[in-house]
Formats: structure tokens, sequence, C-alpha cells
């Protein structure tokens, strides 16, 4: 059976290799997966480790748990995994939908608010330019 893992307080940046071959020290069968900010790219500081068997998971959590790695004190422990029915993810899930007596959060409306110019304003950048037109149409005289 598999065990996985979590590996924390990793650098932000650190070479992948240099960490599986820390890995391989402790033995082999050991896959990690380091987690990524979506945004910038870079290494949110922590990622998961999976482990054959439940022997290798407590020497990888006895000799990596506190050591130094590029700067940086490794937080090696089990990983909890959520549980779906409890709710206790940012997707809300267990709560099907509907409002259970469990539910503390209130529904409220969203408004999303926007810095871009709405469609009927004129563009700031042009306003100077709008400005000098508006007073050229007004001075225009017609012959009638």
């Amino acid at each position: 059976m598999s065990v996985r893992l979590y590996i924390g307080n990793l650098p932000q940046t650190f070479e992948s290799k240099e960490l599986e071959a820390l890995l391989r020290s402790v033995g082999d069968g050991i896959r990690f997966k380091a987690v990524f900010d979506r945004e910038t790219g870079g290494c949110r500081g922590f990622g998961f480790a999976n482990v054959e068997n439940e022997k290798l998971a407590e020497a990888l959590i006895e000799k990596l748990n506190g050591t130094e790695f590029n700067g940086n004190k490794l937080r090696v422990e089990r990983s909890e995994r959520r549980d779906s029915s409890s709710g206790g993810s940012r997707r809300g899930g267990g709560s099907n939908g509907s409002n259970s007596q469990g539910s503390a959060r209130k529904e409220t409306k969203k408004f999303v608010h926007s810095d871009a110019p709405s469609k009927a304003a004129p563009d700031p950048r042009w306003a100077g330019e709008l400005s000098k037109l508006k007073d050229l149409l007004a001075n225009q005289k017609t012959a009638v």
C-alpha cells in the first residue's frame, strides 16, 4: 500500500534533481511532486511524496524531518487526506448544494468590481482631445 507524505519548507527555487537524490539516499520507490504557483510558476514551498511501503515512509520521516536542504529545514510528515464529506475543502465539498445544518456560511450576493471604464464613458486618455472637439463643434457656425 502506498503512503503519501507531506514535504514542506522547501526553498522557492531548488533543483528537483537534488531533492530526488536526497530522497533516493533513503530508499528506492519514492515519487515526489512539488506544488507550483499557477501565476508565478515558482514552488509554493511544499510537495508530496508517494512511498511504496510503511517501513520506507517511517525511515524517510526519521531521516529527513528537520534536515537542512538549501538553507531550509525540511518538514516531513504523513499527509492527511481531506475527507470530501467533511466540507473542509476549498471547493465546498460535501454540501451537495443543500443548506445543511452545519453550514456556517451565509448566502451573500457577490459584486464584481472592475477598474475598466464602462462602455458609455469615454476613454480618459482622450479626455483632453474630446473637450477640444466639443469646443470646435460648439463654435462652428452653419449657414442657414
